[in-house]
């Protein structure tokens, strides 16, 4: 793929976490009985007028709050097409004047991806092809489940800014933990609350117009996502070196044979014949709306990952510097435990501790943020600090206080970890070096590499209860000697 530039353009639609749907009173549920949330205004019946559910401009508003958008009057369009999944053979969103233009968004390596719009729009209902591989040519009927119809999205457009398939999935990823986060969304790709379609195009490298893009839909993961994004751009740079022209077309991802199979040509904005929506007045936000959203949105992501650095002393190198101090920020974040870190650490734990332990031990516990007591998790990381418990026995007790809970100190004295005394642990490394003569002297000569082996006979023979960066002090004090 040398001489090309990917360029991938993302759209993303969130369904909002409101009790019924942005037109109707019906239920908004997931997994309910099909066509059972449904009336005469999400099924297009004659006579139907629909109404604006407050809650979801509310929720749309935060999410352009949370992703830096410019919020604005906006209205509803009827988007024409004749598909079964939306009874009246339109769709009502927004085209021309959206709620939130103009945002952008910050990935954790420091890089910002800008957000076109986000939009207000209603969902359609779920077609189902039953027979063959699930595609309607191959399919021996299909049903069509009418209680997403209605239900409120907003659509969020990034600009082409996205250069890689792991980009994009860090795009979405970032995305889909701020929607979490505002409480906007549940964010559940498997549940089909979360969605993705990505624009894909390619370029020579340097050019500054952009491809030919084609639209590329069933994306139900992160990992579908990256897959058919490299596919995309191997599929469309291998045209060109034949060449072949790249056409404008919306395709669809196969997760069995992992490619791309072209639908239909790519519709533009006069194929669907927008209009102003006859029966809903413009949105126009007041001060109260705007600053309602404002303050739901909460610390995001990027704030919190900044805060947490801050503490670990790092600024602003963690956030342009992938290291493991950067990725173990990262993950905490994610895993919404750093508020335990800055606990642990303000009642006195070491910083980067705090975040190694959070970031390994803690973070294989899904409950961990819950079961966690900062001031205990602090008393266990000065014990660690001061040399009282070696790392091994502190990560045990560790374990123990994630799923029982109680003290550090009583669970350590239970689990028989009480720290060595010197004259102990000098006479454990004296017995060390008198029966390893030859890796002594290897390592009184300077070979470092067999400090390990010394090490872990003196934890052999204590039984684990030798603290390791005392005993490594007592090697060295010998070898100095």
């Amino acid at each position: 793929m040398t001489g090309y530039e990917t360029v991938v353009g993302l759209e993303v639609h969130c369904e909002l976490a409101t009790a019924t749907k942005l037109f109707c009173g019906c239920r908004n549920a997931f997994g309910d009985e099909p066509n059972t949330n449904v009336c005469p205004v999400c099924l297009g019946l004659p006579g139907s007028l629909p109404v604006v559910n407050r809650r979801a401009v509310e929720l749309a508003l935060r999410i352009g709050a949370a992703l830096n958008c410019k919020a604005q009057r906006s209205i509803f369009h009827r988007k024409n097409y004749f598909y079964p999944d939306m009874p009246k053979d339109y769709q009502i969103s927004q085209y021309d004047e959206p709620i939130n233009v103009d945002g952008w968004l910050e990935l954790p390596d420091g890089s910002r991806v800008g957000v076109e719009r986000a939009h207000m729009e209603e969902d359609t209902g779920k077609t189902t092809h039953v027979g063959g591989g699930g595609r309607i040519h191959e399919a021996g009927y299909s049903l069509v489940d009418y209680n997403r119809a209605g239900v409120p999205l907003v659509e969020i457009v990034s600009r082409p800014d996205i250069r890689s398939a792991a980009q994009a999935r860090a795009y979405v990823d970032e995305l889909r933990s701020i929607l979490v986060a505002t409480g906007a969304s549940d964010g559940r790709m498997e549940e089909g609350s979360l969605r993705v379609d990505a624009n894909v195009s390619v370029r020579p490298a340097g050019a500054t117009e952009y491809g030919t893009r084609c639209e590329v839909k069933n994306l139900n993961s992160l990992r579908s996502l990256e897959r058919a994004i490299d596919y995309e751009v191997a599929r469309q740079i291998e045209l060109l070196e034949a060449g072949e022209r790249v056409s404008q077309e919306t395709r669809h991802w196969d997760e069995g044979d992992s490619s791309t199979h072209s639908m239909r040509s790519k519709e533009e904005a006069n194929d669907y014949r927008y209009f102003p929506e006859p029966d809903l007045t413009p949105l126009v936000p007041d001060v109260a709306l705007l600053t309602a959203a404002a303050e739901g949105v909460g610390a995001m992501p990027a704030e919190r990952r900044h805060r947490l650095s801050n503490l670990l002393a790092a600024g602003s190198e963690l956030a342009t510097r992938r290291d493991g101090s950067t990725d173990q920020v990262v993950t905490v974040v994610d895993l919404g435990l750093d508020e335990l870190v800055h606990g642990a650490v303000a009642a006195g734990a070491d910083p980067r501790l705090a975040l190694a332990r959070a970031a390994n031990e803690a973070a294989a516990n899904p409950d961990a943020a819950k079961l966690l007591d900062p001031m205990a998790f602090a008393a266990l990381l000065k014990m660690e600090s001061s040399g009282q418990l070696s790392a091994t026995q502190s990560k045990e007790v560790l374990a123990e206080l994630m799923s029982k809970g109680g003290d550090p100190g009583q669970i350590a004295r239970r689990l028989g970890y009480e720290q060595m005394d010197n004259a102990s642990l000098g006479s454990m490394v004296d017995e060390v070096i008198a029966a390893n003569p030859q890796e002594w002297r290897r390592y009184r000569e300077g070979d470092d590499k067999v400090a390990q082996f010394l090490l872990g006979q003196v934890m052999k023979s204590s039984k684990g209860r030798a603290n390791g960066k005392l005993v490594a002090e007592a090697f060295a004090f010998r070898r100095d000697a």
